[in-house]
């Protein structure tokens, strides 16, 4: 991004803002990915996050489902998002962004001081610390999903689903990933070996053995603010109804590169059982939501270009197409 864009984005935030009943003192970009995300302190003290959601990724209904979720978590003890709401009340406002001509919701959440887990790995990549780190992170993740089997979904709540159709299926929530335009022939013909045969073993597997519900769906470490002893979740862009599995999926896909990806594996898992549950037959399809996370992103990718993510791309097919082999034999 150009200074003169940011200049401008600086501009649409600075007048946005002022829906909210704040004493301004400084907004600077965060990021400009699929959303975009400000910082905003304030003369109290206190810090906020202010985002320009994605457009078209979510209707209203869906992103006040997030609001009431992440309440929800919050009132449970779970640390998530705290939401703050306009002079008039409302969670959301829909702002026009003449830089980018299009129109975005905007919601503003309290800033959460800490350092990222990823960063903590990231300077301490030694197994034990990593060992702590994802044990932690199992533990959080089975906490989540206690709350979201008990809770009751208030009348009209939406979200989306990451169900063997919003996955496998025809029209899947992140695109069509075997159709991405960088695959060769007998790559795609792989990966669509391997979608219609997990298409089949979540279609059988089915949602009602306890393992699935609401899912933050992107509960990597990089999501996981750490303060002393406290881990706070942020981002739940794309939380919606999932299996659990996927969840643990998500969170150690990005470090299937490192020696130590078995111990990871195991300490999630093992993080996990100190909260919640899961029978050998649960953890057993974890290898496929594995691939599956990486199956997925390819469609992610392809559905943003303008996030430049292309450099992925080599090592994700290269992944799903040899996992897929591992999986389910060769075509």
């Amino acid at each position: 991004m150009n200074d003169l864009n940011e200049k401008a984005l600086l501009s649409s935030a600075a007048r946005a803002i002022e829906a909210w009943d704040l004493c301004v003192t400084d907004i600077s970009l965060v990021s400009h990915s699929e959303n975009i995300v400000f910082r905003v302190d304030s003369e109290s003290g206190q810090a906020y996050v202010f985002r320009f959601h994605r457009p078209g990724y979510h209707t209203l209904s869906e992103l006040h489902g997030e609001l009431q979720w992440t309440a929800a978590l919050n009132s449970s003890g779970i640390g998530a998002p705290v939401h703050r709401y306009t002079r008039d009340g409302n969670a959301f406002i829909n702002v026009y962004l003449p830089e980018l001509s299009q129109s975005r919701y905007v919601s503003l959440m309290e800033w959460v001081e800490g350092n990222a887990m990823a960063t903590m790995i990231e300077q301490d990549a030694d197994e034990s610390n990593l060992v702590r780190c994802f044990h932690k992170a199992g533990q959080l993740a089975a906490r989540i999903h206690n709350q979201a089997r008990a809770w009751r979904l208030p009348p009209g709540f939406e979200r989306h689903a990451f169900d063997a159709e919003g996955l496998m299926g025809e029209k899947p929530f992140w695109g069509p990933f075997w159709q991405h335009s960088e695959l060769t022939a007998a790559e795609r013909a792989q990966i669509i070996h391997a979608r219609n045969q997990i298409y089949g073993i979540l279609t059988e597997y089915g949602k009602e053995r306890g393992t699935y519900s609401l899912i933050h769906a992107d509960l990597h470490p990089g999501n996981l603010i750490v303060t002393g002893d406290h881990v706070h979740i942020i981002d739940f862009d794309d939380s919606g109804f999932g299996w659990h599995q996927y969840e643990l999926a998500v969170a150690i896909s990005y470090y299937q590169d490192t020696p130590y990806f078995d111990s990871i594996r195991e300490a999630i898992i093992a993080g996990y059982l100190t909260e919640r549950p899961l029978q050998e037959a649960d953890i057993e399809l974890l290898p496929v939501f594995v691939l599956i996370r990486s199956m997925v992103s390819l469609g992610w990718i392809e559905q943003r270009p303008e996030l430049d993510s292309s450099h992925k791309l080599p090592t994700l097919i290269e992944r799903s197409c040899e996992q897929s082999k591992a999986l389910f034999g060769s075509v």
